[in-house]
């Protein structure tokens, strides 16, 4: 995780692809969560209130060893993963709210973040602390707003050089975000200390896989009757934002201990969210023709 073309890579593929949401997305899109209270109480309930209360429980139930639960605090303390749009597009999700939901709580993670890493403390006292606003922000900031905010000033001051860029800037993200999970695949294959620290053990895992199901259960129910919404939520819900939570990991004096289990996450995060999506994106395909077949009869029925 030190190699520093791999930490340059991940930094160049964040940065491309939210630049391509500041540049394919306007102002009043971005915020469009804003303005449907109802969906934003449910979202912001669902990932920044239940998914952690989900590990609180889980931190109860099983005995795990206190790197590992430290792991599983700083991730449930880190919402807002910045490749949340890109992975709701996989499950079909609905890309305005998506876009909306991720900024959103890339927002709120400034605050958020270290909020609620002080209550986990307050629970369990070997789970980090110390990690003050300012820090938070920083790196929300620079992976996050500077980018989406150079897209939207391109938009704001300089409207056809923003249309010229959407297309290559969209498409070199999406190259980009394929050769990341190839570079990912080949770093896991080739590299046996890599695959060592993805040893966390059964219980761990365990633990893991629950957090993952639970958060993914949480977000589809209450993403309300739309399937988009719900593969978009379900999907929020399960993508915590792991740069954010190595870049506190290395804040802390013992970070080096708990990063298995935050790579552990986000393999096994990955691979469930795999199926997950293909099915919303299945049911959401069947329910659009089954739409698109009535309204052929009902246009036949008229004629």
């Amino acid at each position: 995780m030190d190699n520093p073309i791999l930490h340059s890579f991940v930094s160049l593929t964040v940065f491309t692809l939210m630049l391509a949401l500041g540049v394919n997305h306007s102002f009043e899109q971005l915020t469009s969560l804003w303005r449907r209270p109802g969906l934003l109480l449910r979202s912001l309930v669902a990932v920044v209130f239940l998914v952690p209360l989900v590990v609180v429980l889980l931190l109860w139930v099983f005995d795990l060893p206190p790197a590992v639960a430290t792991g599983l605090a700083v991730l449930a303390a880190a919402p807002g993963a910045p490749l949340t749009y890109k992975r709701s597009q996989m499950a079909g999700g609905d890309p305005t709210y998506s876009a909306s939901l991720q900024l959103t709580l890339a927002l709120l993670a400034v605050g958020i973040t270290p909020l609620i890493l002080a209550l986990f403390y307050s629970l369990f006292e070997f789970v980090t602390e110390g990690v003050t606003l300012f820090q938070v922000a920083r790196q929300v900031g620079q992976v996050t707003f500077l980018p989406v905010i150079i897209g939207l000033s391109l938009q704001q001051f300089a409207p056809r050089l923003a249309e010229v860029l959407r297309k290559p800037v969209l498409v070199l993200a999406n190259i980009l975000f394929i050769l990341l999970l190839l570079m990912l695949v080949l770093l896991l294959a080739l590299v046996p200390e890599l695959r060592a620290m993805l040893t966390v053990g059964w219980l761990p895992t365990v633990a893991i896989l629950f957090m993952v199901v639970v958060s993914l259960t949480i977000g589809h129910l209450l993403g309300g009757p739309r399937r988009d919404q719900r593969s978009t939520l379900a999907t929020a819900c399960i993508a915590r934002n792991v740069g954010l939570a190595l870049f506190i990991a290395q804040l802390c004096d013992y970070g080096q201990q708990f990063i298995p289990t935050l790579l552990t996450y986000m393999i096994l995060g990955g691979l469930l969210a795999v199926p997950y999506a293909v099915w919303s994106k299945r049911q959401l395909t069947l329910r659009q023709e089954s739409e698109s077949g009535k309204s052929d009869l009902n246009l036949r029925g008229m004629l």
